[in-house]
């Protein structure tokens, strides 16, 4: 008696296991359909099950000189503390019986002019004309670096344009500030709204 109970109820265990299977196959199956035909064929759901998401990799930037001519040379020095007190006093800008440290760099080549160029891709958020510092051109290239070039003439770019490394930013020329060095070009870096001396920048990978 008992074996002819046994074997109905693993029948029936079974049986159900196999409904279950079955039923949990039409059910998922329902659902990837439905999901598919309510999403649509262009939703992330349905890109995601035939694509893999490509790795993002980020890309070194270089910092390029803002000069390309061989016989360019710094005219005035960045004011830095901790630099010799010849390069401190060639630092200091003498305009009007005051005298101003140097946040940036001027480059001169012997009274003759010179292309300027982006150190960086980057966008133009500013172009202004200074009386005393003559044309800016003022160069965002990410969320916290910054170029400026001062005293330059016949700008190449505008406010808004994307510029590439090495692009035309103008060229040399001259400020009432600084009419001692005569042609030349003021050339300033700031990271995170602070000024750096540049040179110590140029072709080092950030």
């Amino acid at each position: 008696m008992k074996e002819y109970l046994t074997k109905p109820v693993v029948y029936v265990v079974i049986g159900a296991g196999v409904i279950l299977l079955i039923i949990g196959f039409l059910v998922t199956s329902f659902n990837r359909a439905s999901i598919a035909t309510i999403m649509g064929p262009n939703h992330a759901y349905n890109i995601l099950q035939e694509f893999e998401l490509p790795v993002v990799s980020e890309q070194s930037i270089t910092i390029g000189r803002p000069y390309t001519n061989a016989n360019v040379k710094i005219a005035q020095n960045y004011y830095d503390y901790r630099g010799s007190a010849e390069e401190q006093k060639n630092s200091i800008i003498y305009y009007e019986d005051t005298y101003i440290q140097s946040t940036g760099v001027s480059y001169s080549m012997d009274g003759e002019t010179f292309d300027a160029i982006a150190v960086m891709d980057g966008e133009v958020v500013d172009v202004k004309e200074d009386t005393l510092l003559g044309n800016i051109v003022t160069i965002k290239h990410s969320s916290n670096m910054q170029t400026v070039y001062q005293s330059i003439t016949d700008i190449a770019v505008k406010k808004g344009d994307m510029v590439t490394k090495g692009m035309l930013i103008g060229r040399a020329g001259e400020s009432t500030m600084n009419s001692e060095l005569g042609i030349h070009l003021y050339f300033e870096l700031m990271i995170d709204n602070i000024s750096v001396n540049p040179e110590e920048y140029y072709d080092k990978t950030l």
